[in-house]
Order: structure tokens, then C-alpha cells, then sequence
């Protein structure tokens, strides 16, 4: 990785004590047990086991074979995912080039929805970070055609370090989800197409969010060439579709990653960019806290699926209730059992990043929990809040933490701020070929982005 360099100096300094010209912080001893911890939790690899690339480091980026990264396939989606010009399938004409996929991941909250709820077409409004979205009223469209999501929108933030999309899983036809695709092709038929799950996510998300990208599109819009660029080889006939725009939507996504991030600064020699008790907090995190278990390597994250005993949506608190209409069919508490058929995966979901938590107000897959340290408490405490779920389906690390005061306020300090990107928005464009407002391109939204 290109700053694997960095990472010699820190480590001469950390663990013999040496000095050097290119190191100018003075590590403490707790940088140095903190090193030497790191160094256990990633099999002997050492930092470098934790630090994300660069955006424009491709080949250092996790991709699907099928679909290696260029800055032009990049460029594109950038583009694509923030261009409400892409709404072109909606339920009621009205609602034309309203959304787009920045719609339930908008920059401006970690890109993730501000809501429990991402809405898509049927939405209006977006406050400040997203948090203004809200339903339509019934005179305007009905409640079950708004398009809706029935939990809680994962981040794109750090998601090229996964091999399947959704909460369960669901999306993906290699490595981990590689037995189910045969078995879920009535359910999810874009599996049949071989790819990850972040390209498979770009293909089945056009049809389930009513956006329309194809030659149409391109040709009117003005990204005939953008797609030229991207897809030199491709047949012209198949050049501007469906596809190409999910591979060149997946080959952007995977590009957004959390490197300016304190956690990262530090790992690759800055012994300054963590205050002591985010330190401490980093101890607890890979030591006592236990969470190295399930979020590990640079997106602090992995491809298992655990159970925690969260709630679903409330049906008090949700924009419309699970099983108001035919799309939520989908059993999203069973969670990965939905999709590979076992019992023992039953309630358990995909391991989230961990990176700029503090830009949304909302956490699990049903957003149940609505802090961060209420996160570290809950699981500390070990009290689940859906009684339905088995105790011998929760995670070992359930309420088996005993955990003190002072770490579980260091805990939530390395969560909130340690592993928080400050510059996390530079992923989003200014503007988008077609000219609308973004994300969103109904009137509320575009009188609360300035556009008007």
C-alpha cells in the first residue's frame, strides 16, 4: 500500500525508541502499548492492517474483478449517483427527476439516510443533513406507493470493504454468498449476473428506486461521452444502459473512504491526532471492548453477520409500517437467514463501518438506537431489546463486556470524534450535468439547498 513507508518511522520510534527527521510527534507510552496491541489484533501485519487507501489509489482500493476501477468509470458515477435527473421511472408523472440514489445517502449525513427511513420518490424537503426529508402527504401520493425503504439505509462510506450489499446480505454472487445465488434467483435474479454485491446493488437499486438510466438518458442529459469514456470496449448498443450505470454507480462507491480521518492520521504516524482518552478508547476498542472481534481491517468492518437483539422499525416511528405494501415482503428481522435458508443465521445482520457515526442520529438496522454511547451501553449492558430473539442467537460479546464509566465515555470519544473524516463531503460534486438541484430536486429540497 503507498504508505507503507510511512508506517517504518512510527514503528522504529513506537517500539525501540529511535529518532527521526521525518517523525516529528513524541509518542507516549500509550501510543506504544496501542501499537504493540494492533500488532496482535491484525496477525502480525501491523498498522498497515488498518489503514485505508487513497481515494485514487485503485489498485490498493477492494474491487470485483468484473468491474476494476478507472478514474473514468469514477468520474461517471459520481455523477450518476447524485443526479436527480436519473428519477425517470417515477410512480406519478409529478414526481419526474425529483431523487436520485444521494437521496437516501446524501454526503451531507455521512451518506447515509438523516432519517431512519430513506424516502426516494414520494419524498420532499431535506433541512440541513438530510434530517428534513419527509413523506408527501396523502393528497399528494399515497402512503404505500412512496418509495420507502424498510430499514435502515447502511452508509456508503468504506463499503468496498464488503463482498455483499443490504443488511442480509442479499446482494452478491461471490465469495460468502456464493451457495445462495441458485437458491434466491426468483428473489433476486440480478445475482444471476456474477458480480459483488456493490454492482449487483447498482443493477437491482434502478429498478426497486424507479431510476432510469439508458441511452435515452444519456443522450438527453449529456452523458453520451461520459459513458464513451468509461465503457470504450462495450458494444454501443449496450454501452449506455442499465449495467454500465451500476458498474460505473459500484466503481464510485467503492472510492468513498474515510482516510482523513484522526485514526487514520495516526496510524500512519501522526501520535497528535488522537487526544489520550481517544487513545484509551482505542485500547478498550482492540482489547476489553471486544468490538476488534466483529470490526476489523481498515474499514473497521467485516463480511460476518452477527446478532445484537435490535428492534426492527417501530411501527410508531416508521414513515410506513413493514408489510403496508407488496415490496416488503422481505423478512428484514429474520436477517441472513432470510437468504441462506438456516435457522442459526436467523436476526443476525451485517457488520457496519464504524466511520462518521456522528453524522446520522440513527443506529442498527432499524434504527432503534439514537446515539452513539447508547450503542456502547447497550451492548455493555446486554439487555436486548427484541425479546423474540434467541438467546443462543446473540453475539458472544453481548453484555459480557463489564466495561467501567471512564471506558465507556473513552470508548464513545474514539467512536464520535477518533474514527470521524471531517472532509467526508468532498465526495460529493458541486453539480451534475443536467443542472438540477442535489440530491434531491423537489421544491422544498431545492428551497432548502439554495438552489432557488
Amino acid at each position: 500500500m503507498r504508505h507503507y513507508r510511512a508506517i517504518i518511522p512510527l514503528l522504529a520510534i513506537l517500539l525501540i525508541g529511535c529518532q527521526s527527521d521525518e517523525y516529528t510527534d513524541n509518542p507516549t507510552s500509550l501510543d506504544k502499548d496501542l501499537t504493540l496491541l494492533l500488532n496482535e489484533r491484525s496477525q502480525d501485519q501491523g498498522l498497515s492492517f488498518f489503514i485505508l487507501p487513497n481515494e485514487t489509489d485503485y489498485a490498493s482500493i477492494p474491487q470485483d474483478p468484473l468491474n476494476p476501477i478507472t478514474s473514468e468509470k469514477v468520474r461517471l458515477g459520481r455523477l450518476l449517483v447524485h443526479e436527480t435527473a436519473t428519477g425517470g421511472n417515477p410512480k406519478m408523472p409529478g414526481n419526474k427527476h425529483m431523487y436520485a440514489c444521494a437521496s437516501c445517502h446524501p454526503a451531507a449525513s455521512g451518506f447515509s439516510a438523516g432519517i431512519r427511513q430513506g424516502i426516494g420518490e414520494g419524498g420532499i424537503g431535506f433541512g440541513f443533513a438530510g434530517e428534513g426529508r419527509v413523506p408527501m402527504n396523502e393528497g399528494s401520493m399515497p402512503r404505500d406507493s412512496i418509495d420507502v425503504q424498510p430499514i435502515k439505509p447502511p452508509t456508503l462510506i468504506n463499503v468496498a470493504y464488503q463482498e455483499v450489499a443490504l443488511w442480509n446480505g442479499a446482494l452478491g454472487a461471490q465469495g460468502i454468498n456464493a451457495p445462495y445465488v441458485q437458491q434466491n434467483a426468483d428473489v433476486v435474479p440480478e445475482n444471476l449476473f456474477g458480480f459483488q454485491g456493490l454492482e449487483t446493488q447498482g443493477i437491482a437499486g434502478q429498478k426497486a428506486h424507479r431510476l432510469k438510466i439508458d441511452a435515452e438518458f444519456a443522450e438527453e442529459f449529456g452523458y453520451k461521452s461520459y459513458f464513451d469514456a468509461a465503457f470504450p470496449s462495450s458494444p454501443v448498443e449496450e454501452r449506455y444502459g442499465a449495467i454500465n450505470g451500476a458498474l460505473a454507480i459500484a466503481a464510485f462507491n467503492r472510492t468513498i473512504l474515510a482516510n482523513q480521518a484522526p485514526w487514520q492520521e495516526w496510524l500512519r504516524g501522526s501520535t497528535d491526532a488522537l487526544t489520550e482518552d481517544q487513545k484509551k478508547g482505542a485500547m478498550v476498542f482492540f482489547d476489553k471492548g471486544k468490538c476488534f472481534e466483529c470490526h476489523t481491517g481498515p474499514a473497521l468492518k467485516s463480511n460476518e453477520f452477527h446478532a445484537w437483539g435490535l428492534q426492527d422499525f417501530n411501527p410508531e416511528e416508521t414513515i410506513i409500517f413493514a408489510g403496508t405494501r407488496k415490496s416488503f415482503n422481505i423478512e428484514t428481522q429474520r436477517g441472513r437467514g432470510e437468504i441462506t435458508g438456516r435457522a442459526e443465521d436467523d436476526y443476525k445482520f451485517k457488520v457496519p463501518t464504524l466511520y462518521n457515526l456522528k453524522m446520522n442520529k440513527f443506529y442498527g438496522h432499524g434504527g432503534s438506537l439514537t446515539s452513539i454511547r447508547d450503542v456502547v451501553e447497550y451492548k455493555n449492558n446486554g439487555v436486548k431489546q427484541n425479546v423474540g430473539v434467541p438467546d443462543e442467537q446473540l453475539a458472544t460479546q453481548f453484555g459480557a463486556l463489564n466495561l467501567t464509566e471512564e471506558e465507556v465515555t473513552n470508548l464513545v470519544d474514539f467512536l464520535v470524534n477518533g474514527l470521524y473524516d471531517p472532509n467526508i463531503e468532498r465526495y460529493a460534486p458541486d453539480s451534475v450535468l443536467s443542472g438540477n438541484c442535489i440530491p434531491n430536486n423537489d421544491p422544498q429540497s431545492r428551497i432548502d439547498l439554495g438552489c432557488d
